[in-house]
């Protein structure tokens, strides 16, 4: 499975979802973003999930990372972006709950395994010009 994933920046924040009731991991959080469609690019992919999960536009992602995660049941493939910029103000179309999160506060949020050695990594880089 392939994932685009943004690290989306406001203030030396970075916003944290939680993933809701009824869904797989429910309860953990994440960063925002979603699968691959098939032949589509990960910054076009990323793009496309602001839109239709926050309502985020005009979103410029910034590669940063990829990583590779085995759980269980599949083996997801993350493409993690910095956005510094984007329009509008994002809100929870899906039923999330959202958070600007310093790295520090995040480390103390159960966030999927997939992601915990990014948030531990943004620690190292935290701000909007990481």
């Amino acid at each position: 499975m392939e994932v685009a994933a943004g690290i989306l920046w406001r203030g030396g924040r970075f916003l944290g979802v939680e993933r809701p009731p009824g869904t797989r991991h429910a309860g953990f959080w994440e960063f925002p973003g979603g699968k691959l469609e098939p032949g589509e690019a990960a910054d076009a992919a990323l793009a496309r999930e602001l839109d239709e999960e926050l309502g985020v536009t005009d979103a410029r992602p910034e590669f940063w990372r990829r990583v590779v995660h085995d759980y269980p049941e599949f083996r997801v493939h993350l493409h993690f972006f910095h956005v510094r910029a984007f329009t509008g103000e994002p809100r929870p179309r899906e039923g999330q709950r959202l958070q600007w999160l310093t790295p520090a506060e995040a480390l103390e949020k159960p966030f999927l395994p997939a992601d915990e050695d990014v948030v531990r990594a943004l620690g190292e880089c935290a701000g909007p010009d990481a």
